[in-house]
């Protein structure tokens, strides 16, 4: 019988810690969600390598998708900066892994996701595990969740090619955006800040994740 507990232990230690992770919470988050309870049975004992974990395979022309890897989910909760005062929406919460780990450092989570399944998926795990500060939504990523708005912080679970300005009309006054934009090796992770009703943002790591659905950019028609 696998050891999940040491196993997470080494995850964080060896992972998470070695990529410039601090923060105690963050930390302390990864340390107490039991990420074997987020996979496929069949994956479970694969449950803490550091690569992206597949949750759903590809269908109706999404793409697949993924838990991400431990050490950049991490680096964005860190840059983040989340409080036990924050509201945080989340968006693509696919099984729900990171809106535990969200729900040990924030106050509450909106996770919202539009796979009815997958929502079904994450809302039976968090109740079964006592994550009782998240709520799950299902409905389409790009237009987050307006009506628990304005949110502290919005986390964008997975690489975008672009941000609709619906998201950013959600976050207070000096509330942040964090999210991965751009695909592949090349792909940077952004910070937002709102300050006087507008945002702008600071690029911080490359971040090679798995792409959100939705997020692409329409087609321009060339003449």
């Amino acid at each position: 019988m696998m050891d999940f507990a040491a196993a997470r232990i080494k995850m964080v230690d060896n992972q998470i810690r070695t990529t410039d992770v601090t923060s105690h919470s963050v930390l302390n988050a990864f340390l107490s969600v039991p990420r074997e309870d987020f996979v496929p049975t069949h994956l479970r004992p694969l449950a803490y390598i550091d690569e992206d974990m597949q949750v759903a395979p590809a269908a109706n022309g999404q793409p697949a998708r993924f838990i991400m890897e431990p050490s950049p989910l991490a680096k964005l909760f860190q840059l983040a900066a989340i409080t036990k005062d924050d509201l945080v929406l989340e968006i693509g919460c696919g099984v729900g892994y990171a809106a535990a780990v969200l729900s040990q450092i924030a106050d509450s989570v909106v996770a919202v996701e539009s796979d009815e399944s997958l929502a079904a998926k994450a809302t039976s795990t968090l109740a079964e595990l006592g994550y009782d500060n998240v709520a799950v939504v299902t409905g389409e990523l790009a237009k987050g969740y307006a009506a628990e708005a304005p949110y502290d912080v919005i986390f964008v679970n997975g690489a975008v090619e672009e941000l609709p300005e619906s998201l950013f009309d959600q976050l207070r006054e000096g509330g942040r955006l964090v999210a991965v934009v751009g695909y592949g090796n090349a792909a940077r992770a952004r910070l937002y800040v709102r300050a006087s009703g507008s945002c702008s943002y600071s690029e911080f790591f490359n971040a090679a994740v798995k792409p959100l659905p939705g997020f692409r950019k329409a087609a321009e028609f060339v003449f």
